[in-house]
């Protein structure tokens, strides 16, 4: 059993045993004629999990396959070579699951890429760490009202805000997520992400990786996903200790392509055989 797995068990549990509806909920189901339904939600509130890197304990799912390679890539399209363009994800990197989210034009709108690129974030958060390690202002927002304001489309960021400190030769990051949907993102490849950015954000600036904290003030569980969490949760572990390492003789974040991360202690193909993906619909 890996970290992940026993926070995603425990997260299950907690929300079908204690949780609460939503009322007039905003997402829905696209149904096959083209009509919409409601996609309720059960859920809890200011929920976090917390991953010590340095301890064998980045998030990896073995209840079913960790798309890991999709997480990191997707990484490099909002922070590394930002971008809100959806053609450009999907083919440059692959991923093909944002067209959902497309404005009319395209994009996602002004969001996520878009912000970073707009106020230079990622620049900035490397340049602080680096000049001012101890300095306690080392905070990634894409909470940017501004861009709200200009352009309302678009889905507002779920991960939003990162809060990073160096501790010696460690550096350890928080992220702060506003809605988490456990089975489509949250409790799985967001954390996989976030976990990979601070691998990635720690070797740019000659740091190891330790802690990674998550905070979500909505962690749900939609009305469909429920049977198939449950059913996830009875499925039997693989024993085994994850870690993403970057090996490359590169020397730069912005030189990174996905050939340069190896995900360690992995075991894919027993997890795939043993614990197949599962299918599920998204919620829009």
């Amino acid at each position: 059993m890996t970290k992940m797995d026993d926070n995603f068990k425990k997260a299950v549990n907690y929300i079908v045993a204690e949780g609460s509806y939503d009322v007039n909920p905003r997402p829905y189901w696209l149904e096959e004629d083209g009509s919409h339904t409601p996609a309720h939600t059960k859920f809890v509130t200011a929920y976090t999990t917390e991953y010590r890197l340095d301890k064998g304990e980045f998030p990896m799912l073995t209840l079913r396959p960790s798309p890991w390679k999709t997480a990191i890539k997707e990484l490099f399209w909002i922070f590394v070579h930002p971008s809100n363009s959806i053609q450009e994800l999907e083919e440059k990197y692959g991923i093909y699951y944002w067209r959902d989210w497309n404005v009319g034009d395209d994009t996602i709108g002004y969001r996520y890429g878009h912000t970073v690129k707009r106020f230079d974030l990622f620049n900035k958060l490397l340049n602080d760490i680096k000049n001012n390690p101890y300095g306690r202002r080392h905070i990634l927002s894409l909470w940017q009202d501004i861009e709200f304001d200009e352009e309302l489309k678009g889905l507002h960021p779920c991960c939003f805000q990162t809060l990073w400190t160096v501790d010696g030769e460690y550096l350890d990051m928080t992220l702060i997520q506003r809605s988490g949907d456990l089975l489509g993102a949250s409790i799985g490849i967001n954390e996989i992400q976030y976990a990979g950015l601070l691998v990635m954000v720690a070797w740019e600036c000659g740091l190891k990786p330790r802690k990674f904290t998550h905070f979500i003030q909505n962690l749900h569980i939609y009305d469909r996903h429920i049977p198939i969490c449950l059913d996830l949760c009875e499925r039997e572990e693989v024993e085994c200790s994850p870690m993403l390492v970057i090996d490359t003789d590169k020397t730069s974040i912005f030189d990174l392509d996905i050939n340069d991360f190896k995900m360690i202690g992995y075991p894919m193909d027993e997890i795939k055989k043993k614990n197949p993906q599962v299918k599920f619909p998204l919620a829009i």
